[in-house]
């Protein structure tokens, strides 16, 4: 398994609501340009801007900020901080989060939102009850 999915499946996944993996999904189907690669946000994460709306976030950053209804660059740059924090704790690897960052970061976009959205998409399937309807699970996918 390539290092970055790892860190998805085992490290980052896991820490996301439903409702953050969803607006990340809706993200990378829509090609949403506020889902940023190369920095945390925009405006950047910056001591003068920090009361600041946010514009575009990093895939981490646009779960804390769609998902989680964060709007500030402070409350986003500290949600993406305990999050990575975290990764790294649950993988027990200092700085195990940069697998994902750095695949996020530089990976052509088409390739990275097909890539990972298949992974959110796995995750939020994986989440479903034992008896969901595999029938729904089938017209979703075909939506898709």
């Amino acid at each position: 398994m390539k290092s970055w999915r790892k860190v998805w499946r085992e490290g980052l996944a896991p820490l996301l609501s439903n409702a953050a993996l969803e607006a990340l999904q809706r993200a990378l189907s829509d090609d949403d340009a506020r889902l940023l690669q190369g920095s945390t946000t925009a405006p950047p994460p910056l001591q003068c801007v920090q009361d600041w709306p946010v514009e575009a976030a990093c895939a981490v950053g646009y779960c804390g900020w769609q998902g989680e209804g964060l709007e500030t660059v402070a409350e986003v740059e500290e949600f993406f901080a305990r999050t990575c924090f975290e990764i790294d704790r649950r993988l027990g690897e200092p700085a195990a989060c940069r697998w994902f960052l750095n695949w996020f970061d530089e990976t052509p976009r088409e390739e990275m939102r097909a890539d990972l959205l298949a992974e959110v998409e796995r995750t939020l399937v994986q989440r479903r009850p034992a008896d969901y309807d595999l029938a729904e699970i089938e017209e979703e996918v075909a939506a898709a």
